[in-house]
């Protein structure tokens, strides 16, 4: 997994570049009708329920814009919210709340969505033991955002990207000439360029998976698009010698019952790219 540093790295790219597509050489309409001097104050208003965040994401947009803004926390990252709760005031100049105001807004709505998918998925898996991931099936150029959203929601993040963690698909296996051959190739890999990355391994059968297992250094095998007959017989097959995932189209439905198949973790894509954004509104007051 990449450091904290490397992902606060992601945040301030991710700040500075939103600034440059919005703002550009000017906010024109502030600009034009609010003078530089004056003062104001605003509010950030929940108007839907669910699981906040982006609040401290939100602190450091208005830091970057003008260092001078002060933001008062009435509701932490992380915490359920209802219809009309409002979650921070922002004080400072006018023109800089209303610079700051789209992104913040654009960005909170759609953690906070993620936040409230994710936190749905901890609740139907309480008691299993296993843990909801995310994946790489991202929005291009916030990534970081949307898993620091799954994270407050209460789930793990899988591998940030390509560089911080192996995982052979179905697609290495076939161009690599098979498993075994991937997996001794990527270990060959990982020993020239002195390397130390996890590998993961995705099985599509379970004859697959004996062929993995007889290979020694796989960190986790991914149960990838199997039934639930087949997930529990993987899963006793795999027993500790290293970690299980279970993923392919799991859903609120199904995800209760490959949990109790025994996996370590359950892997979902819909995560990140099937949600509907929070309503939020930043307001004068």
């Amino acid at each position: 997994m990449i450091s904290q540093a490397q992902f606060q790295q992601e945040i301030d790219l991710i700040i500075s570049n939103a600034i440059r597509e919005d703002v550009g050489d000017g906010d024109h309409s502030s600009l034009a009708c609010i003078p530089a001097t004056a003062m104001g104050k605003a509010k950030l208003l929940v108007k839907d329920e669910g699981i906040i965040a982006g609040i401290d994401f939100a602190k450091q947009v208005f830091a970057y814009i003008d260092k001078d803004m002060q933001v008062e926390t009435l509701i932490e990252d992380g915490s359920k919210v209802k219809y009309g709760d409002v979650a921070f005031y922002v004080s400072g100049a006018s023109q800089s709340i209303l610079k700051a105001e789209r992104l913040v807004l654009n960005a909170m709505q759609r953690m906070s969505a993620i936040a409230t998918k994710t936190n749905s998925y901890v609740e139907l898996l309480a008691g299993t033991g296993t843990k909801i991931l995310d994946t790489r099936k991202t929005t291009p150029g916030i990534r970081a955002l949307e898993k620091w959203a799954v994270k407050i929601g209460g789930g793990e993040n899988h591998r940030f990207a390509l560089y911080d963690m192996i995982m052979l698909k179905d697609n290495h296996i076939d161009f690599a000439g098979g498993i075994t051959k991937a997996i001794q190739k990527t270990q060959e890999y990982l020993k020239e360029t002195q390397r130390d990355l996890k590998i993961i391994v995705e099985a599509r059968n379970l004859a697959e998976i004996e062929e993995i297992l007889r290979t020694k250094g796989v960190h986790r095998i991914l149960i990838d698009n199997f039934n639930y007959a087949d997930t529990r017989k993987a899963v006793k097959m795999i027993g500790e010698q290293c970690q299980t995932e279970s993923s392919g189209g799991i859903n609120e439905k199904t995800i209760r019952e490959y949990a109790e198949c025994g996996v370590d973790y359950i892997s979902s894509g819909a995560l990140t790219h099937s949600v509907y954004n929070m309503d939020l509104s930043l307001k004068a007051v």
